[in-house]
């Protein structure tokens, strides 16, 4: 027998076992992700189950920060309605996001009102993104919106079930009938 056949059959022989060997990689849903807060506290994501979801990656000294306003005003229009607005800060696009999370609270306090959710400075892209962006970059979790996020204030919209309804770029503002309507149909 020849050593391209043996190795073949070695191969063959060892295909039903390969399986158990392979790492899986199969995403959590994501109210069962936990984050941390600004204020440095874990939070499960399964506090937000019921819930519709706009998640935006936001920094304080970005061409688009002037969203937090809007981002606000969606929070303030359609939070008794059952939207939960969910700021994460990261510092991976131009650097525009470099104060600590005490310096991001107070920025964002001071100059938008912000009294919606933020979560702890963190990743958002690369292997080292945190749970929550990993679930909503994956092509697997949705094919429309996954890939990865390319600027600050990219905005994902979430089921009251945990699933990506829509995914809507910078440019995108948070008053967009666009994104307005989303929201709406979301909720209803």
């Amino acid at each position: 027998m020849s050593l391209c056949l043996k190795m073949t059959s070695i191969a063959i022989t060892l295909l039903p076992i390969l399986p158990l060997f392979a790492e899986e990689k199969a995403a959590k849903p994501l109210h069962e992700l936990t984050m941390q807060t600004i204020q440095g506290k874990e939070v499960g994501l399964k506090a937000y189950k019921g819930k519709v979801l706009l998640v935006i990656n936001v920094a304080s000294e970005c061409g688009y920060t002037q969203q937090y306003k809007g981002l606000q005003t969606l929070h303030d229009k359609y939070a008794a309605k059952g939207l939960a607005v969910i700021g994460v800060p990261s510092n991976e696009f131009g650097s525009q996001e470099p104060g600590s999370n005490l310096e991001i609270t107070q920025f964002c306090k001071k100059n938008y009102g912000v009294t919606f959710d933020l979560m702890a400075k963190t990743k958002i892209t690369g292997n080292d993104a945190c749970p929550l962006y990993q679930f909503l970059t994956s092509k697997e979790n949705n094919p429309k919106t996954g890939g990865p996020v390319k600027w600050n204030f990219t905005k994902f919209l979430v089921s009251k079930e945990g699933k990506i309804l829509a995914r809507f770029e910078p440019g995108i503002e948070p008053d967009s009938e666009e994104l307005t309507k989303a929201i709406e149909k979301a909720l209803n």
